[in-house]
C-alpha cells in the first residue's frame, strides 16, 4: 500500500530539461506538488529524482521468470514498467497463456503493458503448441491490458500484403493500439512500404543505416540490448539527432544479466559516451510511456508517484524505486513479495534414444552440408558449405573444426523424429546442450558433439516437462527445470539467476566461447531471422523463405 510522505531530492524535470532542489509531496499514490527549496543549482548532497525507466521490448519469458518474479528484480534497477510482448507462451498455449501473464501480473504494482501477439505461429514452417487468431486478437482487444498489437514477425505478409496479416493490423488501428513491428534488414522501398502499413516501431536493426531508413519514413527504433542480440553500440551514435523517436528495450534477458542491471545500463553507458542526460532520458523513460500510453507517471504534478531516485546522474546507482507512490526497492533490495506460482504446461515428448540422431549421408563420396553459422551477440546466422565427414554411411560431427550436430524435436506430439543439421560457432570441445527454450514455437532445441550426449541432454528436458540441460560424456549432468509452459521458473528470481549461472558456467565448461550459449541456442529455430535456422519441419533459409537440404 502506498503512504503520504514528502521527500527532498534533486528533482530531474526531463520535459522542462531542468534539475534543482525540490521536496516531491506524494498523496495517495500520485504527486501532489513539487515545491522547489529555493536552489537554483543541484545540491550535491541530495540525491536525484527522475522518472523510472521504461524497457519498451521485452519477452518476460526469456528471463526464465514469471511476471512478479521478473518484476522484483527489475524494480531494484529503477525499471518501473514495461512492454512486454507474451508470444513465447503464446506460442505453447496459446491466449490461455497471455491469460496466465495478465494473471499472475496483476501481483504486483508493477507496469506492465502485454501486447496481442500477432503471429502465432511465427511460420506455417514449425509446429506451434496453439494458434492465435484474428478473432482471438479481436477478443484479446477488448481487454484493457492489452496495449497494443505486439510484433509483427511476419514481414513479407506485411509486404505483400497478405489478408490474415492486414485484418491483424486493422484490429489493432480500429481499437487504438499502436503496432510493433519486427523487419529485420528491410531497407529503403521495402522498410517504407512495411512502415505504409501503419506499423510503427522496429527493434530488429543491426546497422545504423538501416534504422536511419525506418527513422525516415516514420518509425520509432529501439535500441536493443539484451542477453542474445546487443545492438547499443551500431545504434546509439542516432541519440543526438533522433532522440525524439528512440526507446531502449532488451527484447530477451536472462536472470543473471537481469539480476546485474537492466535499463539504468543502457542509461549510464549512453551518458558516458557524452550525450545529453536529458536526451537519454527521453529515450529511456518518456518516449515509450508517450507511444503506448503508458499509466506510468513521469515526475509531474498530478502524476501517479512512477519515479526513482539515483545517487547521481554519471553512475545512475538507483537507491529507491517508487510505484504509485509504494517502496518497491531500496538499495538493491527488492520489497515486492514473493507470490506462489502456478504451474501450466503443454509437453507431451516422450524419450528418445541415440539412433534417433543418426544422419545417413545420400552420397558417401562427396557429400556437402549446408552450415549454419552463429555469431555471438546475434540473432542472425550465415550460410556456410562445408565436405560432410561421413563414418560408416553416418554424416557425424567434426568437433575439431566446430561443426556440431543441431537437433529440434517436436514436444507437442509423443514421437516426433529430430530434424537434425549442423552448426559452426558454439565451440563445444565435448558434451551436448538441450533447451525447450526456443523461439518461436518452443520445441526442444539441442546442440551436441555426439549422439549419445544429444540424447541424454534431451530426455533431461523431457523428464522434466521443460528446462536447461548440459551433459558432459563422463556422466556429469545439470539441469535447471522450467515448469511453467516449459519456459519460466516457479521458483524466486535470484533462485534461478543462481541456477541459470550454474547451467550457463557448465556450457562454457564444455568449450562454449559463447556469451550466452543457451540464449544463443534459443534462437537457431528462429526462422523470422534470416538467414539458416532449424525448426521440427526440417533446416530453413530465411532468404529464400523455404526449406533446404541440411547434406547433399
Amino acid at each position: 500500500m502506498s503512504a503520504d510522505f514528502s521527500l527532498l531530492a534533486n528533482v530531474v524535470d526531463v520535459f522542462a530539461r531542468s534539475i534543482r532542489p525540490a521536496t516531491i509531496a506524494v498523496r495517495a499514490g500520485r504527486v501532489a506538488r513539487i515545491e522547489p527549496t529555493g536552489g537554483a543549482a543541484p545540491d550535491p548532497a541530495l540525491p536525484y529524482a527522475l522518472p523510472g525507466f521504461v524497457d519498451a521490448h521485452v519477452h518476460v519469458e526469456s528471463s526464465l521468470l514469471v511476471p512478479t518474479e521478473f518484476a522484483r528484480l527489475a524494480v531494484t534497477h529503477g525499471t518501473v514498467a514495461t512492454v512486454s510482448d507474451p508470444h513465447e507462451i503464446g506460442n505453447v498455449l496459446g491466449v490461455a497463456g497471455v491469460e496466465y501473464m495478465l494473471e499472475n501480473a496483476r501481483h504486483s504494482p508493477f507496469k506492465f503493458c502485454f501486447g496481442a501477439p500477432s503471429c502465432v505461429p511465427a511460420t506455417p514452417f514449425e509446429t506451434a503448441g496453439a494458434e492465435i487468431t484474428a478473432a482471438d486478437i479481436a477478443k484479446l482487444f477488448e481487454n484493457p491490458q492489452i496495449g497494443y498489437l505486439a510484433e509483427m514477425m511476419n514481414w513479407p505478409g506485411v509486404l505483400h500484403r497478405d489478408a490474415d496479416v492486414m485484418a491483424k493490423i486493422a484490429l489493432a488501428h480500429a481499437a487504438g493500439r499502436p503496432v510493433d513491428g519486427h523487419a529485420p534488414g528491410l531497407r529503403a522501398a521495402d522498410a517504407a512500404h512495411y512502415a505504409s502499413a501503419g506499423i510503427s516501431t522496429d527493434h530488429e536493426c543491426f546497422t545504423a543505416a538501416e534504422a536511419r531508413d525506418k527513422l525516415a519514413v516514420g518509425m520509432k527504433i529501439l535500441i536493443r540490448e539484451g542477453s542474445a542480440a546487443r545492438n547499443f553500440d551500431a545504434l546509439i551514435g542516432l541519440l543526438p539527432e533522433h532522440h525524439a523517436h528512440l526507446m531502449f528495450c532488451s527484447d530477451d534477458k536472462h536472470p543473471d544479466t537481469l539480476v546485474l542491471g537492466h535499463i539504468n545500463q543502457l542509461v549510464q553507458r549512453a551518458v558516458a559516451l557524452g550525450h545529453d542526460v536529458f536526451d537519454v532520458l527521453q529515450v529511456a523513460c518518456v518516449n515509450p510511456v508517450r507511444h503506448y500510453q503508458l499509466p506510468v507517471g513521469l515526475l509531474r504534478e498530478g502524476d501517479s508517484a512512477d519515479f526513482i531516485t539515483v545517487t547521481d546522474l554519471r553512475d545512475f546507482a538507483v537507491q529507491q524505486t517508487y510505484l504509485n507512490g509504494q517502496l518497491v526497492a531500496e538499495n538493491g533490495h527488492s520489497l515486492l513479495p514473493a507470490i506462489p506460482v502456478a504451474v501450466v504446461n503443454n509437453f507431451h515428448a516422450q524419450p528418445v534414444t541415440a539412433t534417433a540422431f543418426q544422419l545417413p549421408a545420400p552420397h558417401p563420396e562427396q557429400s556437402m552440408l549446408r552450415v549454419i553459422e552463429c555469431f555471438d551477440g546475434q540473432l542472425i546466422t550465415a550460410r556456410v558449405d562445408l565436405p560432410a565427414v561421413v563414418e560408416n554411411g553416418l554424416v557425424v560431427t567434426d568437433v575439431a573444426a566446430d561443426v556440431l550436430k543441431l537437433a529440434v524435436i517436436n514436444r507437442y506430439q509423443p514421437h516426433g523424429a529430430p530434424a537434425l543439421a549442423f552448426i559452426r560457432g558454439f565451440g563445444l570441445t565435448r558434451g551436448a546442450l538441450a533447451s525447450s527454450v526456443g523461439h518461436d514455437s518452443h520445441n526442444i532445441t539441442a546442440v551436441g558433439c555426439d549422439d549419445a550426449s544429444l540424447a541424454r541432454a534431451v530426455n533431461l528436458v523431457i523428464a522434466a516437462k521443460g528446462g536447461l540441460a548440459a551433459v558432459d560424456p563422463d556422466g556429469r549432468e545439470i539441469l535447471l527445470p522450467l515448469p511453467v509452459a516449459g519456459l519460466m521458473s516457479d521458483q524466486d528470481g535470484p533462485a534461478v539467476a543462481r541456477a541459470y549461472a550454474a547451467v550457463d558456467a557448465r556450457a562454457k565448461q564444455l568449450g562454449s566461447p559463447l556469451g550466452a550459449p543457451f540464449m544463443t541456442l534459443s534462437f537457431m529455430a528462429l526462422l523470422v531471422i534470416p538467414g539458416l535456422k532449424l525448426s521440427d519441419k526440417g533446416l530453413f533459409d530465411g532468404q529464400q523463405f523455404a526449406f533446404v537440404d541440411a547434406v547433399a
